[in-house]
C-alpha cells in the first residue's frame, strides 16, 4: 500500500522514472519470496527421501501449505505490481475548459460597473461630509469578488477582519508618528503581522492605512474609519457579489 500511496502522488512529468522503480522494486519482491521457498524444503532437518520430498508426512504437509502460501505472496506481488505501474503511467493534464464561456466575462464585468454605479450614487448621498465610498481599494475587492469568488481574499471573514484592523492601524500609525514614511511603514508591516497571525489574507485592505495617512479628508473619521469607507463598502460589494453569483450559475450562454 505505501508503494502505491507514493506512485499515486507523483506529478504527471516523470512517470517513465516511477514505472521503472516500480517494477524494479516488485522484481526485489519477487526475487525474495522465490528465495523463501529454500528454506521450506528443509522443513524436516534437511533429510529428503529419494523422491526430494521431507520424508514425514507431517513435514510434508506443513512444507506444501508453506509453499501454497509463498505463491499466493507471489501473486499478490505482482497484482500489487501491475496496479503501481498503471497508476504511475497516468498522466495528470488540466482539463480542457474549452476558452471562457462569454457569460463568465460578461456577469464579472457586469457587477463591478454596478458596485461603482451604487458607490457613486453612495457618495452623491455623503458627499457633504466631504468623504468617499469609491476608494481604491475597493476595486481590488470587487476583481476578487467577481473574478475569483472561491479565493481565500474573497472569503466573508478574512475580507471584513482584514478590512477593519488594517484600517485602524493606519488610524493608530497616524496618530503615533504623524504623516510620513514613518507611519506608512509602521501601518504596512502591522498590517501584514495582523493578517498572517489572524489567518486573514486579504491583499486590498494592505492599502486601506496608506490611504488613511495620505488623505487629510479621512482624517477627520479619527476610529470611524475602520468601519467606513472600507467595511461599509465591503457589504455593498458582497450584496451585488451574491447577485452576480446567481447570474453566472443560472445564466450561461
Amino acid at each position: 500500500m505505501a508503494l502505491l500511496q507514493s506512485q499515486s502522488r507523483l506529478p504527471g512529468i516523470g512517470c517513465s522514472s516511477s514505472i521503472v522503480l516500480a517494477r524494479a522494486r516488485v522484481q526485489q519482491c519477487l526475487a525474495a519470496a522465490s528465495h523463501s521457498r529454500a528454506p521450506l524444503l528443509r522443513a524436516n532437518g534437511g533429510r529428503r527421501s529419494t523422491t526430494g520430498l521431507p520424508t514425514s508426512s507431517s513435514s510434508s504437509f506443513k512444507a506444501g501449505n508453506a509453499i501454497s502460501l509463498s505463491r499466493r505472496r507471489i501473486r499478490d506481488l505482482r497484482v500489487v505490481a501491475e496496479a503501481a505501474t498503471a497508476g504511475a503511467a497516468k498522466v495528470v493534464t488540466p482539463a480542457s475548459s474549452g476558452g471562457v464561456s462569454v457569460s463568465d466575462v460578461l456577469w464579472p464585468s457586469a457587477g463591478a460597473f454596478l458596485a461603482m454605479a451604487v458607490l457613486g450614487k453612495m457618495d452623491q448621498m455623503v458627499a457633504f461630509k466631504g468623504v468617499s465610498l469609491t476608494i481604491a481599494p475597493l476595486g481590488a475587492v470587487c476583481c476578487v469578488l467577481f473574478s475569483a469568488p472561491g479565493s481565500p481574499a474573497a472569503k466573508k471573514y478574512n475580507m471584513f477582519v482584514a478590512q477593519i484592523g488594517c484600517a485602524a492601524f493606519g488610524v493608530l500609525a497616524l496618530s503615533l508618528f504623524g504623516p510620513g514614511w514613518l507611519a506608512r511603514g509602521a501601518a504596512l508591516s502591522a498590517s501584514i503581522a495582523f493578517m498572517t497571525i489572524t489567518g486573514a489574507s486579504h491583499p486590498p485592505a494592505a492599502s486601506l492605512p496608506l490611504l488613511f495617512i495620505d488623505g487629510p479628508k479621512f482624517h477627520n473619521l479619527q476610529l470611524w474609519y475602520a468601519l467606513f469607507p472600507g467595511a461599509a463598502g465591503c457589504i455593498v460589494l458582497c450584496l451585488i457579489q451574491e447577485v452576480v453569483l446567481y447570474l453566472k450559475k443560472n445564466f450561461k450562454f
